[in-house]
């Protein structure tokens, strides 16, 4: 956190800890058809995308991102190629694994890693989704609009909230983009992009408070 931000108070801590709980589905992980490792800043997602492969839970994973703003000079090859370098530098065969290097958002990642799953033969029944620990519930939601005949399942790395804002090293970031997730979270079905999911009230009493608060950067403006 940079000298100039105001030190996270102990209350905008714990309503940052409910909505950080809130975003993640809790699945209960079995063996699936696929895995879809879902590109970001956040090459935790490989590496435990890596740990689920040599665990056994699926034969196929594909990794899908091109670049975006924030990830462009971290990885200049695109979210997805580095991915896949990263898995294989972790002892994943380069056989197992597909790649989408194009998508530029949650439903692009879907819909092409779908396409790329399809060219390949595969037509899974149950996919887990791999994605930042915050990204659970919108990228499940999403995947459920968009693949509506495939079971989902999410997974991420299981880390606290505690080491996860040591792991970035900006708290005021990491409660920004909590706060933008669940804005997408509530948005996104109204637009078509997501299944509806229930936000209970005390989740969406203290995301509307970070909001009061000025936690608003990562917000989407109409």
């Amino acid at each position: 956190m940079s000298n100039d931000q105001p030190a996270i108070t102990e209350d905008q801590w714990r309503r940052a800890k409910l909505i950080w709980d809130y975003h993640q589905m809790h699945h209960e992980l079995r063996p699936v058809d696929v895995a879809i490792g879902l590109g970001s800043h956040d090459l935790g997602v490989a590496a435990h995308s890596a740990e689920l492969y040599r665990s056994g839970f699926f034969p196929t994973l594909v990794f899908t991102g091109g670049n975006s703003p924030t990830t462009a000079k971290v990885f200049p090859r695109g979210e997805a190629v580095h991915f896949r370098e990263h898995a294989i530098e972790l002892s994943v065969p380069a056989k197992a694994i597909l790649l989408e290097p194009n998508a530029a958002n949650t439903g692009q990642n879907i819909t092409l890693s779908r396409e790329v799953l399809a060219a390949a033969g595969i037509h899974p029944t149950t996919v887990l989704l791999v994605s930042k620990p915050y990204m659970e519930r919108r990228s499940y939601a999403t995947a459920r609009k968009l693949w509506p005949d495939v079971e989902i399942l999410c997974a991420s790395e299981p880390l606290e909230f505690d080491d996860y804002l040591k792991s970035i090293g900006d708290e005021k970031l990491v409660l920004d983009m909590l706060v933008g997730d669940l804005q997408r979270v509530i948005e996104y079905p109204k637009l078509g992009f997501a299944i509806e999911q229930e936000v209970p009230e005390d989740v969406r009493a203290a995301y509307q408070s970070l909001i009061r608060d000025g936690f608003t950067s990562r917000l989407i403006t109409s």
